[in-house]
């Protein structure tokens, strides 16, 4: 006989912006591209729309390749960027260096150099630090930048800060790669359009993301200068990144960032990290331990409330704080409802008030 033990089923809300379901206008626009029969492998009428957005969005020589997820985007991405000998620089945090399995080196063959960031930002002193390996036949080569907008960390670059970033690197010959997964977060909290964060202050090559915003499995490289980044079609299909069907994929692109719901699932997500934020921060002992940027929140929080979330929800400890608190992660989505933030809260509030020997009857 096989005995099996059966665990509670976590409540997978706040886990990620990866487990919200798909905005239902881009269910929509699939059931429209589903209709009749069209060309493959971006030959049809849907990737053509597309390719004069983009063009729209971030300037006439933009060029769109979708792609079926972020890392595979990134690979690509930088493998166009980089010649064989040539290595990125990355914060230590970016999810290309900690959650992409090695992709960029064991699929791209490229080299990554993390350079330690407190706030997941790279900044010109640390492109600058690297550059001393330049002509250095013993080391990789350091001849692209790679930026995560927003980072891992939930915190968003200014247009500023970006073309310091780039105005550096382009002196010394590098590329610039955006890793945009959660680039329209990023957009909407800065209220600036996509163009003012990417083509506009120097960035080359795009990693643009969908899937975290509303999509079911849509992202793309957009190549923003051609001068600098070659060979996009040909590394896009040898990475195993060109669909056949890619009329789907760019249906759900184009419903994205054609219209506005980029911004609108981009800026409900926001708004609703904040608010969570916010009300957390109002219970005893707990504190935020960086400010809400995006869709993203840390509270630093007491073991025994941190012990009953992580008891009902699928939450991280992100880190510990120097009090010996757990730092948790939570994710808010284009779908987070005020409903599922109100039963979080009620959470929060009945662990602090179970270890003061009260259990309240919660309001609203």
């Amino acid at each position: 006989m096989t005995l099996t033990t059966t665990h509670p089923v976590l409540d997978a809300s706040f886990a990620s912006d990866n487990v919200a379901g798909v905005s239902p206008e881009i269910l929509t626009a699939l059931g429209r591209a589903n209709a009749d029969a069209a060309l493959p492998y971006g030959a049809d009428p849907v990737t053509t729309q597309l390719r004069e957005v983009i063009k729209e969005t971030f300037g006439h020589k933009a060029e769109i390749l979708p792609v079926f997820n972020g890392t595979g985007a990134n690979v690509v991405a930088l493998q166009a960027l980089l010649p064989r000998w040539g290595a990125a620089i990355c914060s230590a945090q970016a999810h290309v260096n900690n959650d992409e399995g090695a992709a960029p080196e064991r699929v791209g063959t490229v080299k990554l150099l993390p350079r330690p960031t407190p706030d997941g930002k790279l900044t010109p002193a640390d492109v600058q630090a690297e550059l001393k390996a330049l002509g250095f036949v013993h080391a990789a080569q350091p001849l692209a930048v790679t930026l995560t907008q927003s980072t891992e960390l939930g915190t968003v670059y200014t247009p500023e800060e970006i073309a310091g970033v780039a105005d550096l690197a382009h002196a010394h010959g590098l590329g610039v790669h955006l890793d945009g997964a959660r680039i329209s977060n990023a957009a909407a909290a800065l209220g600036c359009s996509l163009s003012e964060i990417t083509s506009a202050v120097g960035v080359d090559v795009l990693s643009l993301g969908g899937t975290k915003n509303g999509a079911m499995a849509a992202e793309a490289v957009v190549v923003l200068d051609p001068e600098r980044v070659a060979g996009t079609e040909f590394i896009q299909k040898f990475s195993m990144q060109l669909a056949s069907k890619q009329r789907f994929i760019s249906a759900q692109l184009l419903e994205l960032f054609g219209t506005d719901l980029w911004r609108r699932n981009a800026g409900h997500a926001n708004a609703q990290a904040a608010k969570l934020g916010r009300l957390l921060a109002e219970i005893p002992g707990v504190t935020l331990s960086r400010p809400t940027e995006v869709n993203a929140t840390f509270p630093e929080v007491p073991a025994r409330i941190a012990q009953a979330l992580r008891e009902r929800y699928l939450i991280h400890v992100w880190d510990t704080a120097p009090s010996g608190n757990p730092v948790l992660r939570i994710m808010c989505s284009f779908d987070t409802s005020d409903a599922q933030i109100h039963a979080l809260l009620e959470c929060a509030r009945r662990a602090w008030h179970v270890k003061l020997g009260v259990v309240p009857t919660l309001g609203t």
